[in-house]
């Protein structure tokens, strides 16, 4: 192992920490509501408190590291990330793990970071590859959350996942703090902070608004954050192009790879996020409905989507250096559209699962990597790990909106939960019925040939066989 391969899993294992922990905490939310005696909606915030912060800090934390440092600002990100963690191990109430819950969010401005840090150590030819192992993290780490999260909130409690997280994750900050090599060239630009503050403001009210909507309606009250979420994106694009040192300069999206990318992340975003909320609920509730399998049992129906990420995603990423990223998303979108018809019209068993699971794995791969490499490669290295931030920023909106439209179509579309008693039936309660999770997988399907539209604009790029050879 090369010296740039340890520091590729150095940073993967960090990822893979984070992206683990984030998906650990939903299968103990109802677990963390019945210990502190709180409300479902309260106990959410757990996770939607993270959410907020991580997609608003993302680019922010981009531009201080394109400023400052990367390895200052990646060390920092892991330090923020670590005390929260810790404290969330210990938290008397509900109140203060929401609170330690956001300032790790700050920590999720590690992905882009070390994407753009990978960029400075790979060539062009190697870097594919390389954000490959990366980006598995992603489907990986949550799989993983699913599985290894389902057995630890139930024989060792909630408090256990964030102790060993705290443990492993000052671990990778020392090693980080050793061995991380500083990488790119600063920029001599001062930081727009009032912009910073608009778009923080202004993705923090529209994921409030998600949140809140779904809870209580579209309509009510809380459909004033929208509006003044749009308000305020439409002010901070104004002041962007007023100012001589934007956040980010706007001019870049008239990058065709740069804007694709982007707008293709959201989409797809949407369909993985919806994509885990179909198996985690479809799996575990009862029959005929579902499959009615235990927390444990639902966990490991991730599995396949896990080693599967990890298994072509290297593959991917040795494929797109010499095809281009455009035929590769056209391969992951056209199979993640044969996932979602697979996963309406065949589901019947966990093995029928584990095979529509295989399929959207490397569906997946093959849309993020190329998501990832066009941002890196379309920008100059001095504002990469910016522009990875709003990338990240832009999926993460895609990561919170899939969620909220799966749980709202299982909502609307249930059938009642019958039992046979003394003689006459009684309704216990509601379950989402079929139609939900075939409605699910037609949305996928759109997103999916939505982000095929985008897709066609991709201006393609391929690395030469004679430039990979000569890089051996």
């Amino acid at each position: 192992m090369n010296y740039n391969e340890k520091i590729l899993l150095l940073l993967a294992s960090m990822l893979l920490i984070i992206n683990y922990v984030e998906t650990m905490v939903v299968p103990a939310l109802y677990t963390i509501q019945k210990d502190f005696g709180v409300s479902s909606n309260l106990a959410g915030w757990v996770t939607t408190s993270y959410m907020i912060v991580g997609a608003a800090a993302s680019p922010i934390m981009g531009k201080l590291a394109d400023v400052y440092g990367k390895k200052k600002l990646y060390l920092l990100a892991i330090l923020f990330y670590n005390i929260a963690v810790s404290l969330a191990g210990f938290s008397p109430n509900i109140y203060f793990l929401i609170f330690a819950r956001a300032i790790q969010g700050l920590g999720f401005a590690v992905f882009p970071i070390a994407i753009s840090i990978i960029a400075d150590l790979y060539s062009k030819e190697r870097l594919a590859y390389a954000q490959g192992i990366l980006s598995a993290t992603l489907g990986i780490g949550p799989a993983l959350g699913l599985l290894l999260g389902s057995y630890i909130v139930e024989y060792l409690g909630w408090q256990a996942a964030f102790h060993t997280a705290a443990i492993l994750s000052a671990i990778l900050l020392i090693l980080s703090f050793k061995y991380l090599p500083i990488t790119g060239k600063k920029v001599r630009e001062s930081i727009d902070y009032f912009g910073s503050i608009i778009l923080s403001i202004s993705v923090g009210l529209f994921l409030v608004y998600l949140t809140l909507g779904s809870q209580y309606g579209w309509f009510n009250l809380s459909i004033i954050y929208l509006f003044t979420s749009i308000l305020l994106i439409i002010l901070f694009i104004l002041y962007e192009k007023r100012i001589k040192e934007p956040l980010l300069k706007l001019e870049y999206f008239k990058i065709k790879n740069f804007a694709a990318a982007n707008i293709i992340g959201i989409f797809s975003g949407i369909a993985m996020f919806s994509l885990f909320i179909f198996f985690t609920y479809y799996s575990q509730i009862p029959k005929p409905e579902g499959l009615g399998l235990s927390i444990i049992e639902s966990g490991n129906i991730m599995s396949p989507i896990s080693l599967g990420m990890l298994f072509f995603g290297p593959i991917i990423g040795k494929i797109l250096p010499k095809r281009g990223p455009k035929p590769v998303i056209f391969l992951g979108i056209l199979l993640s559209i044969i996932s979602f018809i697979l996963l309406i019209i065949n589901r019947g068993t966990i093995i029928d699962l584990l095979f529509d699971g295989i399929f959207m794995s490397v569906g997946l791969s093959s849309l993020l990597i190329p998501i990832v490499n066009m941002v890196s490669i379309s920008l100059p290295a001095e504002y990469r790990t910016t522009g990875l931030g709003l990338n990240t920023l832009l999926r993460s909106l895609g990561s919170a909106i899939g969620p909220i439209l799966s749980t709202t179509l299982m909502q609307t579309y249930q059938v009642p939960l019958i039992d046979y008693l003394n003689n006459q039936y009684l309704v216990l309660g509601f379950l989402p019925s079929s139609t939900a999770f075939n409605y699910i997988g037609i949305f996928g399907i759109i997103f999916m040939i939505i982000s095929a539209i985008f897709a066609l604009f991709i201006e393609n790029y391929k690395i030469s066989e004679k430039q990979i050879n000569m890089s051996h």
